[in-house]
């Protein structure tokens, strides 16, 4: 029996993935603050924002396996508003949580996938990381800090026979979009923000399923030698192919229409 080890999976995708991880006969650990054990998924108490909650919960993970085959990082959450007026707190608070994080995590179970000369890390991206969203800033360069780290790891735990690979998703329905911590200071200056915002939102809600998400997951977890970099969602996949070959001026223009 393979085992998953999952961050963020108590909801939206991350809980979709650790689902469907355990159908199909993994032993799945979802690490989380507000999770509980269900269908065959472990839950274990996590905060990535502590360095100590997140090795704390791979040890307890050890206790109950040998071996770590696959490791998802998923936690995560968004904040939006000008770059001007985002509170500094705020800002830094976006990068422990979705940068930080995954770091922290990263640290935590690389010991153990190093000592069996093996294993998979994926982290969850997104498509922000590729096209930056207005008004959304901090969030797209949390992710673009992601998409970096991948690939200076990819090439650091090589020699161990450890892949690493992202997976950006573009929308997805889940509880993300609610959750969004949404700041209205500075909106009677950028007066675009909230219809920028709203228009994002309106996307996410008519969004692709968490369970399209969790098989793609499953793909790069199984197949022979994944790739570094994956996009969730074929008219997505489009996007990021036209902006590696279209004028970057171009790209952000169009963006700018979209979002104004």
């Amino acid at each position: 029996m393979k085992t998953l080890v999952i961050s963020g999976g108590s909801s939206g995708i991350g809980k979709a993935t650790a689902s469907l991880f355990a159908e199909r006969g993994w032993c799945v650990f979802e690490l989380s603050r507000h999770g509980k054990s269900h269908d065959g998924v472990i839950h274990v108490d996590c905060d990535v924002c502590d360095s100590g909650s997140t090795r704390n919960a791979i040890e307890q993970v050890l206790q109950q396996t040998d071996r770590i085959d696959v490791v998802i990082s998923n936690a995560g959450f968004g904040i939006s508003g000008p770059v001007e007026f985002t509170d500094i707190q705020d800002a830094e608070h976006q990068m422990d949580v979705n940068f930080m994080g995954a770091v922290r995590f990263t640290q935590a179970v690389l010991p153990q996938l190093r000592k069996q000369r093996g294993g998979r890390i994926i982290y969850t991206s997104s498509v922000a990381a590729v096209l930056a969203v207005p008004y959304q800033s901090f969030y797209s360069a949390s992710k673009a800090a992601i998409n970096a780290l991948a690939l200076a790891l990819a090439n650091e735990v090589r020699e161990f026979g450890i892949y690493v690979s992202v997976m950006m998703p573009g929308d997805v329905s889940t509880g993300f979009t609610d959750a969004r911590h949404k700041s209205s200071v500075g909106e009677d200056v950028y007066r675009g923000a909230n219809k920028a915002v709203t228009t994002m939102e309106k996307d996410e809600r008519g969004g692709m399923s968490p369970m399209q998400m969790a098989r793609l997951f499953y793909r790069i977890a199984t197949c022979r030698s994944p790739k570094p970099q994956y996009v969730g969602g074929f008219s997505y996949r489009i996007l990021c192919f036209l902006d590696r070959i279209l004028p970057k001026r171009l790209v952000n223009w169009i963006e700018y229409k979209v979002y104004s």
